[in-house]
């Protein structure tokens, strides 16, 4: 299979379905995203470790921070099913503040680049650890975890400092 080249700052969001809350509830990403400052933070997957207690948790917390800078609207991504995102969103308590929309077949993750097999461990190809800053559908910056188990790179911290 030839590798697909990781997203990169220039590149145009894919037309790629997401779901949010349930499977009959289609989110297009680039029509979500289109005329908006948009984060968009992708992660492996919905409860896992580093996830949970870090990397969601400082976007959510920092959400303020992003908005005073224009932003829009906080995504997060991830390859589970929408009914799993939600659940997420309840325990993380993301409210309004991160929208949680399922990447049900890894359609986004594999359209970026940003696709890693995990099968070993979580059961199937996932997202890599990412955090990125898109304007009107065009990516500014791409932050990519070499690790995905670490948040550095991808943190909301690092991001506010490229917007």
């Amino acid at each position: 299979t030839a590798m697909t080249s990781q997203v990169k700052p220039g590149d145009r969001l894919p037309q790629v379905t997401l779901f949010d809350g349930a499977p009959n509830k289609p989110v297009r990403i680039d029509e979500l995203c289109a005329g908006k400052s948009v984060v968009i933070v992708g992660v492996p997957g919905a409860f896992t470790p580093t996830c949970h207690s870090s990397h969601l948790p400082g976007f959510v917390a920092d959400f303020d921070k992003l908005k005073a800078k224009g932003v829009n609207l906080v995504i997060c991504v991830a390859v589970n099913d929408p009914f799993v995102m939600a659940a997420w969103a309840g325990a993380l308590g993301s409210g309004d503040k991160v929208l949680m929309l399922a990447d049900s077949r890894a359609e986004f993750a594999k359209a970026l680049g940003m696709d890693i097999d995990l099968t070993a461990v979580l059961g199937s190809v996932r997202c890599r650890r990412f955090s990125m800053h898109v304007v009107d559908n065009v990516v500014k910056s791409v932050n990519a975890e070499e690790d995905s188990s670490k948040v550095d790179a991808s943190s909301s911290c690092r991001l506010l400092t490229k917007i």
